[in-house]
Formats: structure tokens, C-alpha cells, sequence
């Protein structure tokens, strides 16, 4: 894990303090979307396909920093479209960083080199730049030429300037488990503090369907990078807990925890979570909380969530279970995530209480299983 020991133990001792609490569910980590904008039309993101009026909505500083007060997570997570177009966002995280919350600014660093000025270098404050891959792979999955060389450019100067900095990385189908690989080799040498990876999530919204990788494709897959990574000299610095790297590689079995990654954009408090509004929006986080229908989501919940490993709905669930089983966790770091043998059993597909098919194919033939 390459979370500077500061944040873990400010998180630890918070999730100590919900647990001591009695809190069945809280929230780890806030993501506030202040805006839909965005200066790329990436190929697999549905977050743009909204008219102008809606786009061209901001959440103002004041509502941002009443989520943060009202949500209270340790950590706050602005992702978009693309943050930086916000006028207000170097106040907007002034504000975060003086509750001495940590933040992580996403980007797809098009403006960062620019926009570096206007934000001082913070224990707090963390640049978490998109890349899907090396060059070629990157500059596709963006739809332009160019993005990644600019990417790597405003990295280095924030890396120069004292700013931490992380990669966000999403795979989508095609990926190769060694190009993968050697993008993670680059990335280490990049002096970033971590990498953040997730199979990407099938929005119904996105321009293209046929980028999205299946449930198992995605378990096979991170079983194959983690095969490579296991034979390097020195580990990459994936910005996960050991648990959640070893469910993605279909090692453990865990329901997905939305609440723990609560999302505040312009429409209001979003259920069930970042990733999908089936469920419409709250007013407030509390009614969020305690109005929600949480039991309908999730997989083999709804099918909207068969598919989904993302880290905003299954990292909160591996790290309640590190809490729970310290030891294990702690076994699973030191040898790194299985990479072989069978895998945990998919479960079977319930929508409103109705028993449909098992899932452990996730759309594939007995053939490619």
C-alpha cells in the first residue's frame, strides 16, 4: 500500500471511531462532482452525455464545503468531468485542506500545468491524474492525440514543484496483462506516490457499449497482472488495500458497500452511488443514508451492478473486512494477491426478490469460462 502513514492512521482511527460508535454504515470517502463538464469525450465515459444547461452547472464553493461538513468522510474525492474547469476550485480546496481533510484532485492534467500555480503542496492535498496506459493505449481510450504526453509533462512538474501525486487508471476490454504491466513499470518511475486501477464500469451512457470488460474477463485479467507484478524486484505502488487487490483477483467474496463512497454532485446526494442514479437523489446526506433501499443493490442485487469491481463500491467493503481480520490482511500484503486456483463462486443474479440465473459467467460461454 502506498498511503503515506499519516492518512492511514488518521483513517484507521476513524473507522475505529464508527465501529466504537456502533455505525453499521458510514462513509469513507466523499466524491464530490461540482461539475458534468469536461474538456475530453473519453470512449467510455457517460458522465458528458448531458444537454448545455446541465453541463454548464457548477456547485458554488458554499455547497461544496457543506457536503464535506455534512458527510464528514476523512477523505474527499473530486472527480467530473474535469475539475479544473471550475473557476472556484482552488477555493474549493483551500477549504477541504483547512478541515484537514484529504483530498484528492482528479485531472485529466490538460490544464494542470497551468492551474499549478493557483494551489500550494499540502500533506492534504493529492493530484490524481487519468491515464489508461502507455501512449497509444491512453491517447485511444481519450479519443485525442496528444493527452499523454501532456499528462506525463504536468505530472513531473507537480512531482517538481512538491506536490503529491497519483495515477487513476481504468481497463477496459482488449487490454493485454504485459503491456498493463510495463505501464505500471512506467508509472513507478514516474516518482508518483500510487496507482489507483479499476475495471471500468459499464455506463449505459457512454458512447461506446463495447469497451467493458465481463465480470470473470476482469478477474482473469487482474490475475494475469498480478502474475507479472509478482515477478518484479519491487512492487508497484497500487493505492489499495491488500484485500481489495486480492478481490479483484476473484480471491474473495465481498457485497458491494456504496455508502461508504457517498457522491454529492449538482442534482443532490446520488443513490446508490457514484457510478448510478436508479435509485434518484436525496436531499440531504442523512436522508441518503437512511432512505435509501441499499438491500437493492449490489451484485446479484440488480443488474445494473453485476459487472461492477470498482474500487467506490468494493474498497470500503475490503477495508471493513481488514478491520474485522487484521491477520489476514496482513498475510495477503506480505505474499501479494493468489493468482491461481479456483476462485471465489459469482452469486446468483436476484432482482426485487426474484431469483433469476447465476451470474458466474458474466454474459460468457462454458467455453470461455
Amino acid at each position: 500500500m502506498s498511503i503515506p502513514l499519516k492518512q492511514q492512521y488518521r483513517i484507521a482511527r476513524y473507522i475505529v471511531q464508527q465501529k466504537l460508535r456502533g455505525r453499521r454504515r458510514y462513509p469513507l470517502v466523499l466524491m464530490l462532482e461540482p461539475l458534468f463538464q469536461c474538456n475530453l469525450a473519453c470512449a467510455g465515459c457517460g458522465k458528458i452525455d448531458y444537454p448545455q444547461d446541465i453541463l454548464s452547472r457548477r456547485l458554488s464553493i458554499e455547497e461544496c464545503l457543506a457536503a464535506v461538513d455534512e458527510c464528514d468522510a476523512p477523505v474527499v474525492s473530486i472527480p467530473g468531468g474535469e475539475p479544473l474547469i471550475h473557476k472556484d476550485m482552488p477555493a474549493i480546496v483551500a477549504g477541504i485542506v483547512a478541515r484537514k481533510k484529504f483530498v484528492y484532485l482528479c485531472s485529466n492534467a490538460i490544464l494542470l500545468k497551468k492551474k499549478l500555480a493557483d494551489y500550494r503542496p499540502s500533506p492534504y492535498l493529492t493530484f490524481s491524474i487519468h491515464l489508461d496506459g502507455l501512449r497509444e493505449r491512453h491517447d485511444a481510450s481519450v479519443c485525442r492525440e496528444g493527452v499523454f504526453d501532456t499528462a506525463i509533462d504536468a505530472i513531473r512538474e507537480a512531482r517538481r514543484r512538491g506536490f503529491r501525486v497519483n495515477v487513476n487508471c481504468t481497463l477496459f476490454q482488449g487490454e493485454d496483462p504485459d503491456e498493463v504491466a510495463e505501464f505500471f513499470d512506467f508509472c513507478s518511475g514516474l516518482d508518483v506516490e500510487g496507482i489507483t486501477v479499476s475495471p471500468g464500469y459499464d455506463y449505459e451512457r457512454a458512447p461506446r457499449q463495447d469497451v467493458f470488460l465481463q465480470r470473470r474477463q476482469s478477474k482473469r485479467l487482474f490475475r494475469e497482472i498480478f502474475k507479472r507484478g509478482a515477478q518484479r524486484p519491487r512492487r508497484w505502488p497500487l493505492n489499495h488495500s491488500s484485500l481489495f487487490l486480492d478481490f479483484l483477483a476473484g480471491n474473495q467474496d465481498y457485497h458491494c458497500t456504496p455508502w461508504s463512497n457517498p457522491t454529492r454532485n449538482i442534482f443532490g446526494w446520488q443513490r446508490p452511488c457514484y457510478l448510478m442514479a436508479e435509485g434518484g437523489y436525496a436531499a440531504s446526506f442523512n436522508a441518503l443514508m437512511e432512505e435509501t433501499a441499499w438491500e437493492r443493490y449490489g451484485t446479484g442485487r440488480h443488474p445494473a451492478c453485476n459487472n461492477c469491481l470498482a474500487h467506490c463500491g468494493y474498497e470500503g467493503s475490503a477495508v471493513d473486512d481488514a478491520v474485522a481480520h487484521p491477520l489476514k490482511a496482513l498475510w495477503v500484503h506480505w505474499r501479494g494477491p493468489r493468482t491461481a486456483g479456483a476462485m471465489v463462486a459469482e452469486p446468483t443474479m436476484r432482482y426485487r426478490g426474484i431469483e433469476a440465473i447465476p451470474i458466474a459467467s458474466g454474459g460468457e460461454s462454458a467455453e470461455q469460462r
